[in-house]
């Protein structure tokens, strides 16, 4: 097949699940023999435009003009089989979904979090998980709560992009692919049309790196930030602290807002190391090393990327029971699931994870089967050419078998 892939690229100062899982499946694709083209905005590239230009750009993230026409004319010369689009924010916008239908290309649409039904796409609010613009029409509360970075201001695009382009995305997309049944399950609540919402899990490249051995430590790897739970996870391992620990160390790899507070935390101690940001090879390495890969989540994730590589890697994972997680993890299984938000829960699980090394071990096979199963390359390809026919199948009855 004859793919067009469009993107907008979040920015490179924050490592970016959603951008590593766009690259991957092009390179999937590519291998497979598939002719994939690319249609891009980066958001690093905010930074180099002229004052004006800057100040235009959320006047655009509702609906971009030139967008439409610039890709609506690569369709046109292209003539993909299908286009397969991921994220617009902020410098591409559903104007893309016009051009499809300019050109008469069906386009899939991969949605990795909740933007058509939440302004920031989150579903959380104040360390809370939050649906009040869910299912509505107009979603005032999240201008009134300044959802998107704290900022009523910052917000209004993204409200205003939501209310007018909800028939759009609706009408304009063939299929929607959820990466979780819970994200989906989500979206249908909220009115999202059931019959074009299918479930295509990301898949993980097989990292050649398995776990030989109990492990070495429990490892967090991730954005420090509120929703990831990091807070959460601190106040847990004190909790084991005071009872002695439980003979392995915590490592915690990343950046975000909460990084100041997680060195501070983490310094003098013997029992927790924060090691900063890794690099790809690096994570891997560190996940081969585990005992458990930890996800305590406060957000109601659509996919959990960290637990689906400690999976690969076959490494258990402790998760938050909630969102995508209890698919992801057989509780008792292929790791464990705590009580989201609950520090104690969290500890208890941990403890548990680190107290029986046979058990462990019969986790760890099991990680592995579930990756193998579910996330692997052949399982990910498979699911991507079976919706794109099936989009490509729908326009052509749409358009009464003209393509």
């Amino acid at each position: 097949m004859h793919v067009l892939v469009v993107h907008n690229h979040y920015g490179s100062a924050q490592p970016s699940g959603e951008n590593r899982v766009v690259d991957q499946e092009v390179e999937l694709l590519r291998a497979a023999g598939h002719r994939v083209g690319r249609f891009e905005r980066r958001s690093d590239d905010i930074a180099g435009r002229s004052l004006p230009g800057k100040a235009a750009v959320p006047l655009l993230v509702p609906f971009n003009p030139a967008v439409r026409s610039e890709l609506a004319a690569r369709l046109r010369a292209d003539r993909p089989d299908v286009v397969h689009v991921h994220n617009v924010f902020p410098l591409l916008s559903p104007a893309v979904l016009s051009a499809c239908a300019d050109a008469g290309v069906p386009a899939v649409a991969t949605l990795h979090n909740y933007t058509q039904v939440c302004a920031p796409g989150t579903l959380q609010r104040d360390g809370r998980v939050c649906t009040e613009c869910a299912g509505t029409t107009v979603p005032l509360p999240a201008v009134r709560h300044g959802c998107y970075r704290g900022s009523r201001l910052a917000t209004v695009p993204l409200a205003v992009g939501l209310a007018v382009n909800r028939r759009r995305w609706w009408a304009g997309v063939e299929r929607f692919l959820c990466i979780s049944a819970a994200q989906r399950d989500v979206l249908v609540r909220a009115g999202m049309p059931a019959g074009k919402l299918a479930v295509k899990h990301n898949f993980v490249p097989d990292p050649g790196l398995v776990r030989q051995g109990a492990g070495e430590q429990l490892l967090f790897l991730g954005r420090l930030a509120e929703a990831k739970g990091v807070r959460l996870l601190m106040a847990a391992w004190d909790l084991l602290a005071a009872e002695g620990g439980v003979g392995v160390p915590l490592v915690i790899a990343g950046t975000g807002p909460l990084e100041g507070a997680v060195s501070a935390w983490a310094a003098g101690r013997d029992d927790v190391r924060y090691v900063g940001l890794y690099d790809p090879r690096q994570c891997q390495e560190a996940v081969a090393r585990s005992v458990a890969v930890l996800a305590p989540s406060t957000a109601m994730e659509t996919f959990g990327l960290v637990v689906a590589e400690a999976m690969a890697a076959g490494v258990p994972a402790v998760a938050a029971a909630h969102g995508s997680f209890v698919e992801l993890v057989e509780d008792g299984v292929s790791g464990l699931l705590h009580r989201p938000g609950e520090a104690a829960s969290l500890a208890s699980c941990l403890r548990r994870i680190t107290a029986e090394p046979a058990r462990n071990q019969e986790m760890s096979r099991a990680a592995r089967r579930r990756y193998e199963r579910g996330f692997s390359p052949a399982v990910g390809l498979q699911r991507l050419e079976e919706e794109y026919r099936t989009a490509i199948a729908g326009r052509s009855r749409a358009m009464g078998g003209s393509r």
